[in-house]
């Protein structure tokens, strides 16, 4: 399906609370599930990744209802499901999950295959299977891909040194290390997302923080307990753009998580406008666990190039094909480097990001490990979104300020992570449809 976004012909404005936070999501889901007792979530993110892991954890065993955006799971024994276990869309799903049950007792003696589409498929695991393996896991994959065969059985607990600070290998690692005998400890070579440690204590698990690792001792039951989910910053994200981009621009996010391990964005983009473009202010709605803050944007008529260091690339990492689509509206130039990382997304955010802004115009140059964009007038044309959710939403984006409209095809995946995208836009003025 194609996505036409036209030129907005009116500043945007009005109040939106943007959909719960993905990664604190899925990890809902998943603790919950295998959690004893009732766990009730609130704010949780409809979209399809989300639903398949949530539908992985139904087939499970776990019971499972839900009303709108709260969701009451009920943790009971594990079962293996005669069917595959399909997470779609979702490495977040896939990854966290293969941890979660490669050492889990009730599976024991259990073969369990989990598959997603044909882009998940593409992905690499291997940065999950050789941790785990290291524990004992049995792990069966297609050249390190999935489809994944996990036959689970007891774990030792070891220390992992990883060589790119990885939120998802991280979290798959303390999964297995709750069924695993003895110390589990996770060091990183920089700061990655932090949802997992933050939410197990919530479920009763004891965890040890340190400088630059994270550990726990093993085995350790998980607790019912109550997830409070903000809003979506890498969400927000699209309609903060947006409003700093529009002439005539002022808008207002509500409760809009703000965790440090993932504000890299907001760092970025105030590199690039003036202060008091963007401001912040923080609300008691948090539950001490995940900070919140209300944002507040208005347009920015200066917007300048920068460098952007490449400690800020894990605290950014979902947001980069937007910030590329800004960089393109900037004056001067703006460098990316340390996001090779990038490549092994839903698609290989780099190089389509890049091809997709030349078929607008934009002047860049594509690097190994990230690009240097030249800002300039948008043209508008015809584009391919390459099944990238992020993609989409940031040429969407983009399109509200092109020369002409901006056609993306593809652009269905949006529904993966932000279902009511194109109306939140359109309720605050922007001017998007869908086409066949």
């Amino acid at each position: 399906m194609k996505l036409l976004s036209r030129p907005a012909t009116r500043g945007l404005s009005g109040t939106i609370r943007p959909p719960g936070d993905k990664s604190i999501s899925h990890r809902a889901a998943i603790l919950g599930g295998l959690a004893d007792g009732r766990t009730r979530i609130d704010g949780f993110l409809l979209a399809d990744d989300t639903l398949a892991t949530l539908q992985a954890m139904q087939s499970l065993g776990a019971d499972i209802q839900r009303s709108d955006d709260q969701v009451e799971i009920i943790g009971q024994t594990l079962q293996a499901p005669r069917m595959d276990i399909n997470l779609g869309n979702s490495g977040t799903g896939l990854r966290l999950l293969t941890g979660a049950i490669c050492g889990h007792p009730d599976l024991f003696g259990q073969r369990l295959r989990l598959v997603g589409d044909e882009s998940l498929s593409g992905r690499p695991m291997g940065r999950i299977i050789e941790p785990l393996q290291r524990m004992g896991a049995s792990i069966t994959s297609n050249e390190q891909r999935a489809p994944l065969l996990v036959e689970p059985k007891p774990l030792t607990g070891c220390t992992h040194a990883l060589k790119i600070a990885s939120a998802q290998v991280k979290s798959a690692i303390l999964l297995a290390g709750l069924q695993a005998q003895g110390i589990t400890r996770v060091n990183e070579p920089g700061i990655s997302r932090d949802h997992t440690e933050r939410m197990l204590p919530d479920f009763g698990i004891r965890v040890q923080h340190h400088s630059d690792a994270v550990e726990l001792t093993g085995p350790q039951q998980l607790q019912h307990s109550v997830v409070h989910v903000p809003a979506d910053l890498s969400s927000a994200a699209f309609l903060l753009a947006a409003a700093l981009l529009v002439p005539g621009s002022d808008i207002r996010l509500q409760a809009v998580g703000m965790n440090p391990s993932r504000d890299g964005f907001l760092r970025i983009v105030k590199g690039m406008i003036a202060d008091d473009r963007l401001q912040l202010q923080p609300t008691a709605e948090s539950d001490g666990r995940e900070p919140m803050a209300d944002l507040q944007a208005r347009y920015a008529d200066r917007r300048t190039g920068t460098t952007i260091a490449p400690e800020l690339v894990p605290l950014a990492i979902d947001e980069f094909p937007l910030l590329m689509a800004m960089a393109a509206t900037a004056s001067g130039q703006t460098v990316i480097s340390g996001a090779a990382e990038l490549r092994v997304k839903e698609s290989d955010r780099l190089a389509v990001m890049c091809r997709q802004l030349q078929t607008l115009g934009v002047e860049l140059e594509e690097r190994p490990d990230g690009a240097v964009v030249t800002g300039g007038p948008i043209r508008g044309g015809a584009v391919d979104a390459a099944g990238d959710h992020r993609i989409a939403m940031s040429l969407a984006v983009l399109g509200q300020v092109a020369q002409a409209p901006v056609e993306i095809d593809r652009a269905e995946w949006i529904r993966t992570s932000y279902p009511q995208f194109v109306e939140h836009m359109n309720q605050l003025g922007a001017n998007m449809a869908w086409v066949d």
